[in-house]
């Protein structure tokens, strides 16, 4: 197993991303469905992709990345609720979760920086 593989953070952002897909699979929104959907596999990707450079300062960029989707992803969230595209209650429990991946980017970024 990679070593993304056992980061929480990487874990529930590919269970958010996948809930998103199911969630908007038969969505006629093709516009906000492709960019939110986007947003949401960069979160994981980019994690995946960082912890896959051997530098530090790779990793640190990458993961950088990654909190910056977290945020797009927070904005179109709402948008999404705001717009009837996604049930407010729902768009809030993932933007609730969005928020916490970003807290935990933060802390895996400082883990990395003590490093150095």
């Amino acid at each position: 197993m990679n070593t993304f593989e056992n980061l929480a953070v990487w874990k529930q952002s590919v269970r958010l991303c996948a809930d998103l897909y199911i969630y908007l699979k038969d969505s006629k929104e093709y516009g906000f469905k492709d960019q939110i959907t986007r947003s949401a596999l960069s979160i994981p990707s980019n994690i995946a992709e960082g912890c896959e450079h051997d530098s530090d300062k790779e990793k640190l960029r990458f993961l950088g990345y990654a909190k910056a989707s977290s945020g797009e992803l927070q904005t179109q969230l709402t948008v999404g609720a705001l717009a009837g595209f996604i049930a407010p209650a729902q768009a809030e429990e993932w933007n609730q979760q969005a928020r916490k991946f970003s807290a935990m980017l933060v802390g895996l970024k400082k883990s990395l920086q003590k490093k150095d």
